[in-house]
């Protein structure tokens, strides 16, 4: 997975419009705007950022069920958002205490609304997890909750209606000194085993029964020292600890 080497790019989005949503125009038009985040005076303070510098229609949700269903009846009445800005982690509004990933409320966002913009505005500052927000879910723009934070975000916005993708300079800076990482979703599975406590020997049995391949012990142990090498880890204790610090698990 490849670190930005700006933080304001163009590069083509691969989700696609749908038949009932035309592709956008050179510069995008953006007239309503969602909000979801379950902080109120955050909510409180984004709110006011777009009012004081766009002419916005802004509605807010503090529960990703709630900005789910807020979508679904925007698309029913034909006046869908433009533009949804999230928080990374998020709740139900029936279960407060679960806390929820704010790239699955955005996944079924897009599935409904593929044409629809986004921003991530968190404080998840973590290289892998921007890079899997910016590379795999293609957000149109990933915001750092801080001290710059609404300079940030109106520079976010505009960015947006020019067609471009954004990413806080401090976030841009960071990703630009992280060394690139050949990481593919077998890793993943792997290194959370290896955090879970599973032995080497232990994870083959595992992948083998469910039918993960590679499986064989060798292939396994050859992976586990090749995540060592790329991650500059001494041992197995301190290869998921880098990893954790990464965001990779």
């Amino acid at each position: 997975m490849n670190v930005l080497n700006s933080f304001v790019y163009r590069k083509s989005r691969e989700r696609k419009a749908s038949p009932t949503q035309p592709e956008a125009n050179h510069n995008t038009m953006i007239r309503k705007v969602l909000i979801c985040e379950k902080v109120d005076s955050v909510n409180i303070g984004l709110k006011k950022t777009l009012l004081d510098d766009f002419s916005f229609q802004v509605e807010q949700a503090q529960y990703c069920d709630k900005a789910l269903l807020m979508v679904k009846n925007a698309l029913m009445d034909a006046q869908p958002y433009d533009l949804i800005i999230t928080d990374l982690a998020l709740k139900t509004k029936q279960d407060p205490n679960q806390s929820l990933n704010g790239v699955a409320l955005l996944r079924e966002v897009y599935a409904l609304q593929p044409g629809i913009k986004s921003i991530i505005y968190s404080m998840e500052d973590r290289p892998f997890k921007i890079q899997q927000c910016l590379e795999s879910l293609k957000v149109d723009a990933y915001v750092l909750n801080g001290r710059n934070s609404r300079l940030h975000l109106v520079e976010a916005i505009q960015a947006i209606q020019e067609d471009d993708r954004y990413v806080s300079p401090e976030l841009s800076e960071m990703l630009l000194q992280t060394p690139g990482i050949d990481i593919d979703a077998y890793d993943l599975v792997l290194l959370k085993s290896l955090a879970d406590g599973y032995s080497q020997q232990e994870i083959s049995k595992r992948f083998k029964k469910q039918a993960i391949s590679p499986h064989s012990l060798s292939s396994i142990e050859k992976r586990v020292n090749r995540l060592k090498e790329s991650l500059s880890a001494r041992n197995i204790p301190n290869l998921i600890a880098l990893a954790k610090d990464m965001g990779l698990i």
